[in-house]
């Protein structure tokens, strides 16, 4: 257990080749996170048909003509979010296998920009009525996963980086 959380931890040092795979491994790690946090987001959303009927009604009141595309959005919304958890799942399971920078780069990127939209959304809720409002704990979960998650994708490129070095020095 200790060997994975040196491997976790960005600012640890890495010395051997497989120090530096546990820790590029780390990025796949933040993916599978981002797996889980989908698809328990898809069974919530499917488990509570009130809080999205809700929603619905909320926009069928401010606008009648827009609730069949509202309806139709939330499907559309929730096959998405679904089909996104499987992918993260898939490319988790390619980054463990094969730890690359291109993955992990992107996930930073995406991850970054989850953390500013995340944070901006008491912001666009008050700026817009009608429209249904997260609640703040779901808010402040939402910040410390994505949070655990960019350390996690430092962590894999740190170790990405350092093993593409040992391996490079090794082929001399």
């Amino acid at each position: 257990m200790s060997d994975w959380i040196k491997a976790f931890n960005p600012t640890s040092p890495i010395t051997t080749e497989a120090e530096a795979e546990g820790a590029a491994r780390a990025s796949a790690v933040a993916m599978f996170i981002g797996a889980a946090v989908g698809v328990v987001s898809v069974v919530w959303t499917l488990a509570n048909p009130g809080e999205i009927q809700a929603a619905l009604d909320s926009v069928n009141q401010a606008n009648p003509d827009a609730a069949a595309a509202a309806a139709a959005g939330a499907q559309v919304g929730l096959w998405l979010a679904g089909g996104l958890a499987v992918l993260q799942l898939i490319l988790g399971l390619v980054q463990w296998r094969n730890p690359g920078k291109l993955l992990a780069i992107l996930f930073l990127v995406l991850v970054l920009f989850g953390i500013v939209s995340t944070a901006a959304t008491p912001l666009i809720a008050g700026a817009m009525p009608n429209i249904p409002v997260t609640p703040m704990w779901q808010i402040a979960l939402s910040l410390v996963v994505m949070a655990v998650q960019l350390i996690l994708l430092i962590a894999g490129l740190r170790g990405i980086s350092r093993l593409d070095r040992l391996q490079m020095e090794g082929a001399r």
